[in-house]
């Protein structure tokens, strides 16, 4: 899913991160805080296990990169927050503590390449222009490559770190993957609890779900509205959670990139331009949903809804039921 991107209004180009020689599980299983931070632009097995650490407790970093970048400082401040630990973003020996409460665990594993894996349908890519998609009959995956960097909540980048030589191809193969299993944090979270209250930041392009207790359940960075068609204010509800779900284009939002003036449909898939879940919300148009590009979430790029890691809306639609009020706040109405 790293590819340039035209057809929604903008253009990002991919960055090719430095990665730590050798980077191995036993590197990254073995990490350890210090004090000092690595710097932004390196994978490193820090960074991999803290992000890990992180989503196991439902403080989404967003796609697990091994690095320290912006959605781990959000997650690294609203985790210090809601455990009454000093603000900030940085990673500090007290945060460092309080996660190795889910770190009994490896937080890398192998996994077989089953046959399944490998079936598909794959594309050849995907289209540029969201009007050329119209013609596929399922915006399915690339190749096993990025759906296995998908399943496991990783970037295709550390996939491939994690894996030197390996082509994802292969039935049998043993692979290292990011352990991701509820397993890894057994009796600590609730799977089966239900959303009572969702709040949308803005401003800090975020999404903090509640129970009714008014307790934070779970944390996610996102990319909120844009110049073209800005987040809504105040307090909407949920009226569908919708899986797999078929992309409706409406050409009266004139979206840039987008050389048509009439409606069209684009199938489900992982790359459909709302990705692999829409939660729609009580104004139309409007919903929080997945994405194709889980490596652009808190950049520019949403057309006025809420955009989630596949994974992580995922597993907020499984939280949400209709009637569930969506509170949207701060005074930024476009995404950065």
């Amino acid at each position: 899913m790293n590819r340039w991107i035209v057809a929604l209004g903008f253009l990002l180009v991919p960055s090719l991160p430095a990665v730590a020689a050798d980077l191995t599980p036993d590197m990254i299983n073995a990490a350890s805080f210090s004090g000092e931070i690595p710097k932004v632009d390196d994978i490193s097995p820090l960074a991999v296990k803290v992000q890990v650490l992180l989503d196991r407790v439902r403080f989404s970093p967003g796609q697990i990169d091994g690095r320290f970048g912006e959605n781990v400082e959000k997650a690294l401040s609203a985790f210090a927050t809601f455990n009454q630990l000093p603000p900030g973003k940085a990673l500090t020996p007290e945060i460092w503590s309080r996660l190795q409460a889910v770190a009994d665990d490896a937080v890398v594993t192998s996994y077989s390449i089953s046959q399944d894996d490998l079936k598909g349908p794959f594309l050849k890519s995907i289209p540029a222009q969201m009007e050329d998609m119209k013609s596929l009959d399922h915006l399915g995956y690339t190749g096993p490559k990025e759906e296995l960097a998908e399943r496991f909540h990783m970037s295709p980048e550390l996939l491939s770190a994690l894996n030197p030589g390996q082509n994802f191809d292969h039935a049998g193969d043993s692979i290292n993957v990011i352990d991701i299993s509820v397993d890894a944090v057994a009796g600590k979270l609730n799977e089966t609890a239900k959303v009572a209250r969702i709040e949308v930041d803005k401003d800090r392009q975020t999404v903090e779900a509640f129970n009714k207790d008014g307790a934070l359940m779970a944390f996610y960075p996102a990319t909120v509205g844009s110049e073209e068609k800005p987040t809504p204010s105040g307090t909407l509800k949920v009226v569908i959670v919708q899986p797999d779900p078929v992309y409706h284009y409406n050409p009266k939002y004139k979206f840039r990139g987008v050389d048509t003036d009439k409606p069209f449909e684009i199938a489900p898939g992982p790359n459909n331009p709302v990705g692999v879940i829409w939660i729609g919300l009580s104004a139309e148009g409007y919903g929080i949903h997945g994405t194709a590009e889980p490596s652009t979430i808190s950049k520019r790029g949403s057309h006025g809804c809420v955009r989630l890691t596949n994974w992580d809306a995922k597993r907020l639609g499984a939280m949400v039921d209709k009637g569930v009020e969506v509170t949207f706040v701060g005074d930024v109405a476009a995404a950065k």
